[in-house]
């Protein structure tokens, strides 16, 4: 039998609306490939901003919980687990690694099912797959660490996976929150220039600049397109990463890149939100692609940037700018809606 047996959870029961605390029971026992995990600090993306408002359409699996990237202890492990075990720190992440996918936990809440899937981060324990665990050194840092579980691994993936900076490329990042401001770092550190880091909010656009943005515009304030044809030689843009999943956004990369360009892009639009380009370039060099969390690869991935941090090559603490508690959850949403905290928000538990 798991110990403990009950937890507390944020969890979505309606769309457009905040998410409610509740106590949830816990299974008896685990399932093979399931693993029993104290989760320590979770993130909030974007995502999940999209999962509350609706992003994609209805959403058939209500009430369910939230949260793709955190980090947190291994207190036990289901039949089959071979890849973390008891005791293990590990970071939590929504891309899938090596190891059993399990059946998703089953969690009650007053003899109602709540539904979850492989990962969930907004409570306080999790039953986690496998195959979603990734182990790190005992002395980890736990904030930093719940950022390798998305906004680090995506930032960067964009980057190297997806963009394939070059040296001395000129790049514009459209949207400097937590996956944003890493991918400027790590355009930076793959020598672009310059790096244009582009926001409706100047909090963010600081920070942006201490990671390596070379420029910074608020488009709340500026006409970005003017600015940026400013900054980049008359052949066009190299590469426009986009964070905002606008539509409008999308065809302003589309429009600023060169013919043999790259557009990636990392938000997703609204269902029904369709962009409306002229394809010919596409025929002929021009590059427009989807980025899925940067194609990030945690097991090989982590263990490397976590090296670059822990080595003093990267910045990731300067991103951590504001903390809550779980039964703040929604504040810091707010706050992340409104703009009013600039870098990555921390539930911690």
């Amino acid at each position: 039998m798991i110990q403990p047996r009950t937890m507390q959870a944020a969890v979505l029961t309606e769309l457009r609306k905040p998410l409610v605390m509740a106590q949830l029971d816990l299974p008896e026992s685990l399932e093979v490939g399931q693993v029993l995990v104290k989760v320590h600090f979770s993130g909030i993306c974007g995502s999940q901003l999209g999962e509350i408002n609706g992003a994609k359409g209805e959403d058939k699996y209500l009430p369910h919980l939230l949260g793709h990237e955190g980090s947190g202890t291994v207190l036990e492990c289901g039949a089959g687990v071979r890849n973390v075990k008891p005791g293990d720190k590990v970071v939590m992440h929504w891309r899938k690694g090596p190891g059993i996918e399990a059946a998703t936990p089953n969690y009650l809440w007053d003899g109602r099912k709540v539904n979850a899937g492989w990962i969930t981060t907004f409570n306080n324990y999790a039953i986690v797959s496998e195959n979603r665990l990734t182990p790190v050194p005992a002395d980890s840092d736990m904030e930093v660490a719940a950022l390798f579980g998305c906004a680090v691994t995506t930032g960067f993936g964009v980057v190297v996976n997806n963009a394939k900076v070059k040296l001395g490329e000129s790049v514009v990042v459209f949207g400097a929150g937590g996956v944003g401001l890493n991918i400027v770092q790590a355009a930076s550190l793959s020598g672009a220039y310059p790096v244009i880091a582009v926001d409706l909010h100047d909090n963010r656009l600081k920070l942006a600049s201490t990671m390596g943005a070379t420029h910074c515009i608020n488009s709340a304030s500026q006409d970005a397109e003017s600015a940026i044809r400013s900054m980049v030689a008359d052949g066009g843009l190299d590469c426009f990463i986009d964070n905002t999943g606008i539509p409008a956004i999308i065809e302003l990369g589309y429009r600023l890149t060169k013919a043999d360009g790259r557009i990636t892009l990392v938000g997703v639009p609204r269902k029904g939100n369709d962009i409306s380009i002229y394809s010919l370039p596409l025929h002929f060099g021009k590059v427009l692609s989807g980025s899925h969390g940067g194609e990030a690869i945690p097991n090989l991935d982590i263990p490397r940037y976590m090296r670059l941090f822990r080595n003093h090559r990267i910045k990731l603490k300067e991103i951590l700018t504001e903390r809550f508690r779980l039964d703040e959850v929604n504040t810091a949403i707010d706050r992340m809606v409104t703009g009013s905290q600039g870098g990555r928000c921390l539930i911690a538990m």
